[in-house]
């Protein structure tokens, strides 16, 4: 068997220590698939001394990843730092120019600077993977890169952030209010103390902006992608979906048409018959439409441990087995940038809850709107409610452009009767 492939690994938070246990207990047969021994050498965090549950005293120990990045003896440079910035970014450039491959989870590295680093990784004849920056467990980046090699891909979708898919799935199902189940949530571990990167939408957008790249052959370009977060879902407008056949889902969207690229992160409502509505709780699940597959699914824990784990020691695998594939699927200098389509630009149909005082007139004026923007109503539901209190109102449309639904919406709530902000939730068609 050939000499041991050397690991070094920096971070040790949950991923880091997962990816110590995968490879401590089933190193005879991550051997045996490898064709060599897997060994790791070096770690770096910021705490030597903490009780991890796993043992790590066999391991030169860094306290500065950038010089075990450089320094260390390692063949593998594993990154599970986080951030776009800072050490993680420094000790992967480290590593590379030592010509080292690197294995990194971190999607916000590799949304904010994949390109750079894949130019250097091929410049040093080495990998940079990063299977586990996307989806967890699932393991659509070897997928895409080479199951779906022969095929040329429109669309890409999916539930990308695990943590909302938990709020939305409980807000539908408990009833409750998004406050609520977002601190529930929290307690049990599912979003962080600031949540703001799961609910705001960023953490989806950086793995829409990777999917993108490796599916289309482009330059990966964060600052392209539409992102709206769930904050402002209520639980009415869960229950007006129940009613109307859909199920909340926040969706990254990605596709390549006439020479341009969408790529878009924001709350859909998608049809309880479909696929990816089946997808519950903290499970991601992504979507791919070749030309010569057709439509595939993958679904799959999205975060934690033993999914993310998983992935890491996957990736590991695959350098040690010598099997070397372009970090974005093609050649740096194949790459296109091309033009990114506006979300002005979409046409489709879109749901709208307004909160009116219930008095004559109201609605015509709400109609006028519509009508003057282009914007035909599909269907109107309407609520009682007290006397005196805000009635709420959903109408669903035809498909329209964006553009006109903006304008449509921005003039209804102006209107003096218009209580609350209006809430519009594209509706998607799989």
């Amino acid at each position: 068997m050939p000499a041991a492939i050397k690991i070094a690994i920096a971070g040790l938070g949950t991923v880091g220590v997962g990816a110590v246990k995968v490879l401590q207990s089933h190193a005879d047969v991550i051997a045996k698939r490898s064709g060599r021994a897997v060994e790791i050498v070096a770690v770096s965090s910021r705490e030597q001394n903490k009780d991890r549950g796993v043992n790590i005293s066999a391991f030169q120990w860094y306290s500065d990843p950038v010089e075990m990045a450089r320094t260390s003896d390692a063949d593998v440079f594993v990154e599970l730092i986080g951030g776009s910035e800072g050490a993680a970014k420094d000790a992967v450039m480290a590593a590379l120019e030592s010509a080292k491959h690197v294995v990194t989870a971190n999607k916000a590295l590799i949304a904010h600077h994949g390109f750079e680093l894949a130019r250097l990784a091929e410049s040093k004849g080495v990998s940079l993977n990063y299977e586990a920056a996307v989806a967890g467990g699932i393991p659509i980046i070897k997928t895409i890169r080479e199951g779906m090699a022969a095929n040329s891909l429109s669309h890409v979708y999916g539930i990308l952030n695990g943590t909302c898919n938990y709020i939305l799935t409980t807000m539908r199902e408990s009833g409750r209010a998004f406050n609520d189940v977002l601190s529930d949530a929290q307690k049990l571990g599912y979003a962080e103390a600031d949540p703001s990167f799961d609910i705001d939408g960023i953490d989806a957008a950086h793995k829409l902006a990777i999917l993108a790249s490796v599916s289309f052959g482009t330059v990966v370009d964060f600052s392209a992608v539409h992102v709206e977060g769930i904050s402002h879902i209520s639980a009415i407008d869960i229950q007006f979906a129940t009613e109307l056949g859909y199920k909340i889902k926040l969706l990254g969207i990605a596709s390549r048409d006439n020479g341009t690229i969408e790529q878009r992160v924001h709350p859909c409502m998608v049809s309880v018959k479909s696929p990816i509505a089946t997808v519950e709780g903290v499970f991601n699940a992504v979507v791919c439409d070749g030309d010569f597959i057709d439509t595939i699914m993958q679904e799959g824990r999205g975060a934690g441990e033993g999914p993310t784990a998983s992935a890491v020691v996957a990736d590991i695998v695959d350098i040690a087995r010598g099997i070397s594939v372009p970090t974005f699927a093609l050649p740096v200098d194949d790459l296109e940038s091309i033009p990114t389509r506006p979300i002005s630009d979409r046409v489709g149909a879109y749901y709208v809850r307004l909160m009116l005082v219930d008095k004559p007139g109201v609605f015509a004026d709400v109609a006028a709107a519509l009508r003057d923007n282009d914007v035909s109503i599909e269907s109107l539901l309407q609520r009682v409610r007290d006397p005196g209190e805000p009635v709420p109102v959903v109408i669903t449309t035809h498909d329209t452009a964006e553009a006109n639904m903006v304008s449509a919406i921005n003039q209804i709530a102006a209107l003096e009767k218009v209580t609350e902000t209006p809430c519009m939730i594209r509706i998607e068609d799989f």
